[in-house]
C-alpha cells in the first residue's frame, strides 16, 4: 500500500466484553437464573475492528486510554497477540476500563455498559506523529467517544493535511439526537453505518435514499444490512453484496469485522463490487462463534468467497 509503518491508526475506546448466553430474561428481586455459557472477549467495536483488520493481514496500530486494571490489561495482551501495536494507548490508574455485558438470547441481546475510560481519548492525544505512522485513520463508537467529539474535525483535517485518508463508524447514538455530522462528513473518505443508523442520521424512509444522501457529503458509503448483505454507495455507482449463509452464533462485533473486511479491499484499490464481497464476508463468517474476534477470518479464508475479479 504504502511504506509507512501502518496501514491503519485506529484512534479508539477500550472495554472487553463479558458474553453471558442462555435462554433467559433478568429479573430484580434478587432473582438468580441460570445461563448456558460465559465468555470474557475483546469488546468495543474500535478494538474488534483492529483485530479483524490485523487478520486480514493489514499492520494496525491502536491510541486509545484505558485503566492500569484487570480489565485493561486483558485487553491490551489480546490486541497485542492479535497483532495490533499497542503502543500508542495510554494508561491511566486513575481510571477504570470500561466494560460491557452482554446476555444473548436467541438472535436478540441485552446490552449493559459501564463507561469507566471508554469515553477519555481527546482528539489532541492522537498526535502528528502518530498519524504520520499510518496511510489511514479509522474512528468507531463517534457517540461513546464524547472528549474525542469536540476536536475530531481538526483531528481529521489534520491527518488529511498529512495525507491519511480517514474512515468513520458512529454505531448508535444512545440521545437519538444524531447530531454534529454535516461539517464532519466532508472530511471523511469512507462512512460505514449500519441501516437503522443511515435511516436515523438523514431521517430518509428507504436505505437507497438514505445511503445516496449520506454519499453526496462524504467519498464513499458502506452500509450493513444485517442478514440482508450490505450495500455501498459512491456517487452515482451503487452496488449491492449479499451475507453468506451460514448458521449465525453470535452476531457481536459483525459490523467491525465488516468494516475491516472493506476497508482491506478499498485501501488496496479493489473496485465497489468486490471491496462490499469482502466486507460482507467478513462480517458474516465472524458470526460462526461467541464474541467479536473468536471467528474473524484471515484474508485468503475469506477470499475463498469472493470473485478473483474487480
Amino acid at each position: 500500500m504504502t511504506s509507512n509503518q501502518f496501514d491503519i491508526l485506529v484512534a479508539g475506546e477500550i472495554n472487553p466484553d463479558l458474553i453471558l448466553s442462555g435462554d433467559v430474561v433478568p429479573a430484580f428481586g434478587q432473582v438468580e437464573k441460570l445461563v448456558d455459557s460465559a465468555a470474557m472477549t475483546v469488546g468495543s467495536s474500535s478494538a474488534i475492528f483492529a483485530c479483524g483488520a490485523a487478520r486480514l493481514g493489514l499492520k494496525v496500530a491502536f491510541v486509545g486510554v484505558c485503566g492500569a486494571d484487570a480489565f485493561g490489561r486483558f485487553m491490551l495482551d489480546e490486541l497485542s497477540k492479535r497483532g495490533v501495536d499497542i503502543s500508542g494507548v495510554i494508561l491511566d490508574p486513575a481510571l477504570q476500563t470500561g466494560l460491557t455485558v452482554i446476555l444473548n438470547h436467541g438472535t436478540d441481546r441485552a446490552i449493559l455498559t459501564h463507561l469507566g475510560a471508554i469515553d477519555r481519548l481527546k482528539a489532541e492525544q492522537v498526535t502528528d506523529s502518530l498519524l504520520q505512522q499510518a496511510c489511514h485513520l479509522h474512528v468507531a463508537s463517534y457517540f461513546l467517544q464524547t472528549s474525542l467529539q469536540p476536536g475530531l474535525l481538526d483531528l481529521f483535517q489534520r491527518a488529511r493535511t498529512l495525507g491519511l485518508t480517514t474512515s468513520l463508524d458512529t454505531n448508535w447514538d444512545p440521545s437519538g439526537e444524531w447530531r454534529g455530522f454535516d461539517d464532519l462528513l466532508s472530511w471523511v473518505d469512507v462512512f460505514l453505518p449500519n441501516e437503522n443508523e443511515a435511516l436515523a442520521l438523514t431521517g430518509k424512509p428507504a436505505i437507497e435514499v438514505a445511503a445516496q444522501a449520506l454519499g453526496r457529503k462524504c467519498g464513499l458509503v458502506a452500509v450493513k444490512l444485517g442478514a440482508r448483505g450490505a450495500m455501498a454507495c459512491r456517487g452515482e455507482d451503487v452496488a449491492w453484496a449479499e451475507a453468506l449463509p451460514i448458521q449465525v452464533m453470535d452476531t457481536v462485533g459483525a459490523g467491525d469485522s465488516f468494516d475491516a473486511g472493506f476497508l482491506s479491499g478499498w485501501l488496496n484499490g479493489w473496485s465497489l463490487e468486490k471491496t462490499l464481497r469482502l466486507g460482507a464476508v467478513c462480517g458474516s463468517l465472524s458470526t460462526r462463534a461467541a464474541g467479536g474476534t473468536s471467528a474473524q477470518p484471515t484474508l485468503e479464508e475469506a477470499m475463498k468467497y469472493v470473485p478473483p475479479a474487480g
